[in-house]
């Protein structure tokens, strides 16, 4: 069994203690704590450039902050607990501080939990359990939101197979039965969202697909999270470094707003807000002449 439904696209999102509305574009602010992420790896490994970097997120317009201790860049090498929370723990406490909820990045039960206890009211996992089933038990136990990403293998292993025979329809399959999963763990259905995990273990056309069809999954009923933010797929179209990959996020983003997404997780705050806010003011003008013109009471012939 699959677990796959067609709810149609949701339009709230229920995390620790909070709902978040997916009315509007919702950004996540990216805030990696480690040595060697793709785009800005130590950067803000001083817990305090970090809570600056965060607290300029929020001011830009980010909606909440994803925290990560353990780099997901492909080739990767996995960290141990102790050394992800290690990294964590003296950022965490000043970004709730910001008022804003808080995601933590991890595939680590220990790290997931620790950072609840410090405040976090989401666990993205960007394994979809595969790693670590027992996040979805913590999940349902804490009653945090829960992110389930699909990636192909680990991230130093993800890019050695990128070949599908569909890769919308064999990752829509992996999330509707990750989402299973989560549900017979116990969580609510509303708390799970989905992400399609561009860059993980795809190639560029599977990522340019994945984002053109991605109403099939949002078809799946639940929220979509989409993080295209400075990628090697926009390097390889673009030609350009990480740090002028901006346009290029943008583009990607708006591709994927029109298509369903609704939580953005990205780099570049101020930008990527001013974009998917005209986006999404011109996609709601759409949706209310198309409304109007559907109401419209054509007059009988002749009575004019």
């Amino acid at each position: 069994m699959s677990g796959r439904s067609r709810d149609g696209p949701a339009t709230r999102w229920r995390i620790r203690d909070a709902s978040i509305a997916l009315d509007r574009p919702v950004i996540a602010g990216i805030l990696n704590v480690t040595p060697d992420s793709f785009s800005d790896g130590g950067r803000f490994l001083d817990p305090g450039s970090a809570r600056e970097h965060a607290a300029a997120m929020v001011a830009e317009g980010a909606d909440l902050i994803d925290v990560g201790a353990e780099s997901t860049r492909p080739g990767a090498r996995a960290v141990p607990a102790d050394e992800e929370w290690r990294r964590l723990e003296p950022v965490l406490s000043g970004v709730v501080r910001l008022g804003v909820p808080v995601s933590v990045d991890t595939v680590k039960r220990e790290v997931a939990e620790r950072a609840l206890d410090g405040g976090a009211s989401i666990i993205n996992d960007v394994s979809g359990l595969s790693n670590d089933p027992e996040l979805a038990t913590l999940a349902a136990r804490t009653g945090a939101g829960l992110v389930l990403m699909h990636m192909r293998g680990t991230p130093r292993t993800m890019q050695d197979d990128t070949a599908y025979d569909d890769v919308v329809a064999e990752v829509a399959d992996a999330l509707a039965k990750a989402r299973l999963r989560a549900f017979e763990a116990g969580c609510e259905p509303d708390r799970v969202a989905i992400d399609p995990g561009i860059g993980f273990g795809k190639s560029l056309e599977g990522n340019l697909e994945l984002i053109a069809r991605l109403d099939e999954l949002t078809a799946l009923g639940a929220p979509v999270w989409i993080g295209p933010s400075r990628k090697s797929f926009l390097g390889a179209l673009l030609r350009v470094p990480p740090a002028e990959r901006v346009e290029g996020t943008i583009a990607a983003c708006v591709a994927a707003l029109v298509r369903g997404a609704r939580v953005f997780r990205v780099h570049d705050i101020r930008p990527v807000r001013h974009a998917l806010d005209v986006a999404w003011a011109i996609e709601r003008a759409a949706g209310a002449a198309g409304d109007a013109a559907g109401t419209r009471v054509e007059e009988p012939a002749g009575s004019r």
